[in-house]
């Protein structure tokens, strides 16, 4: 039998909770905030693979990056994506700051940009101007499966031209980069949403169907229908997807102009044998989308939780803006939701590169030499690690070893007084004293030698 469970007395439980209720508030100081999240070591290998194909292909397709502050003025925000949006009417991190000025955390890109475009002056710059940013964006929303206050967009923007085939390029060039990323053929959701004209009727329509619906339908989108009544087909509520079903689309509302800049999308789209899935419903959160609107969908994403990303045209966006009639399109795509795709749908992705030496050292001269050696090697090229922290010789040829590191560098008290140095091959165990001035020559010559064999031996 085993040794009867002591029963803790009533007093001290409570010195538990008292200590453990100390502890929690000492801690609260060093955990993230809600809906925030580190981006730790072991997940930077995403990070960097994404950029290593993002920014080779979008400057590919003439696209230059432009970087926007991370503050800005709320009322841009309220003035572009609207003010019965959720962006604006909820999840703006806005504040009064000590100069008394209304700011806030930008919520997502492309009001940032057309800013910038007004600001400096692009409009004398050849047209259009394309534009790509990556960076942080901030909405006080509710955090849940992949969805973060602190989130992290890339974004391409084409300013200064109403072409339908720029539209079709952004839609391309988006489609290429996710199958670059290893997620397959993405999914392709497209609608138009028309002019002004176009929008002023078919709102009208959409009210008249949910009239006698609005018992069927949340409370949330009963709010939407006076405020914005297209975000009530966006609405991901079980009632409100059902009460949809019926209502008019937008097709059937567009004007001439609109319908003929439509089919011309689609026949571009078909040219390029771009499959895309025809969707009535699909409306964007932002108050300044018009015409061409689309989503893209990982394939795997069998439930449609999450669209990767999604864009379309913003034809009045700078107009409100600034006064001038500048047409545009845009798309923002999501990193983190990008990174679960990628998981989800095990793309092996490059480890960081392992390093073609190892620096060891004994005694204090040797540190000091060890870092001169090491800027040497850089320079010339060559990856080397090293642990300038442990003394022992013996701890330092373990981390070698486990690093997979193939030569180790050995300099002691007496390899420094000689300006010498020993060279280790891990492989076979053999060990060689060369002169220090010689290394560089003598390392670089030898780990061609040792690629040279890898090489033969994969063949």
């Amino acid at each position: 039998m085993g040794r009867p469970r002591k029963v803790l007395s009533e007093q001290a439980q409570k010195d538990i909770v008292a200590t453990q209720a100390v502890i929690d508030d000492k801690t609260k100081d060093v955990q993230s905030l809600r809906g925030m999240r580190d981006t730790l070591p072991q997940d930077q290998k995403y990070w960097q693979f994404i950029y290593s194909k993002l920014i080779p292909i979008v400057e590919a397709y003439g696209f230059s990056r432009i970087d926007t502050p991370i503050l800005e003025s709320t009322s841009l925000f309220k003035r572009t994506i609207g003010t019965d949006t959720d962006i604006v009417s909820k999840e703006l991190f806005s504040f009064i700051d000590k100069n008394g000025d209304d700011i806030c955390l930008r919520p997502e890109g492309t009001a940032a940009v057309a800013k910038a475009y007004i600001e400096h002056g692009m409009f004398s710059e050849v047209q259009p101007v394309k534009l790509y940013y990556i960076g942080p964006m901030y909405r006080h929303e509710k955090p849940q499966d992949q969805r973060f206050r602190q989130f992290h967009q890339f974004g391409f923007e084409i300013i200064g031209d109403r072409s339908p085939i720029l539209d079709v390029e952004l839609i391309l060039l988006v489609t290429e980069l996710y199958k670059e990323l290893g997620i397959g053929t993405p999914n392709v959701e497209i609608n138009n949403v028309g002019c002004k004209k176009c929008r002023t009727e078919y709102k009208q329509a959409l009210l008249s169907y949910y009239k006698s619906r609005r018992y069927k339908i949340c409370s949330n989108c009963n709010d939407r229908l006076s405020r914005n009544p297209f975000r009530v087909l966006d609405c991901k509520e079980d009632r409100c997807i059902e009460a949809k079903e019926g209502a008019p689309n937008f097709v059937d509302y567009l004007c001439d102009e609109c319908q003929g800049y439509f089919i011309k999308t689609l026949e571009h789209l078909d040219a390029l044998k771009i499959s895309y899935n025809l969707n009535n419903y699909l409306v964007r959160g932002l108050d300044y989308y018009t015409k061409t609107t689309f989503e893209i969908w990982s394939s795997n994403d069998k439930g449609g939780k999450h669209a990767l990303g999604g864009g379309g045209r913003y034809d009045y966006l700078i107009e409100d803006l600034c006064g001038r009639d500048v047409p545009a399109c845009g798309y923002a795509g999501g990193i983190e939701r990008l990174i679960a795709a990628m998981k989800e749908n095990n793309v092996v992705v490059p480890e960081k590169k392992k390093a073609d030496v190892f620096l060891a050292h004994l005694g204090e001269q040797a540190k000091i030499k060890s870092l001169i050696l090491f800027e040497e090697l850089r320079k010339e090229g060559v990856t080397v690690a090293h642990n300038l922290s442990k003394n022992q010789l013996r701890s330092q040829l373990e981390i070698a070893n486990k690093s997979g590191t193939r030569l180790v560098l050995i300099l002691g008290q007496k390899e420094v007084l000689d300006g010498t140095i020993i060279i280790r091959d891990m492989d076979s165990g053999g060990q060689e004293v060369i002169n220090f001035d010689k290394i560089p020559t003598e390392i670089k010559k030898r780990l061609e030698k040792l690629n040279q064999t890898h090489k033969e031996v994969n063949l």
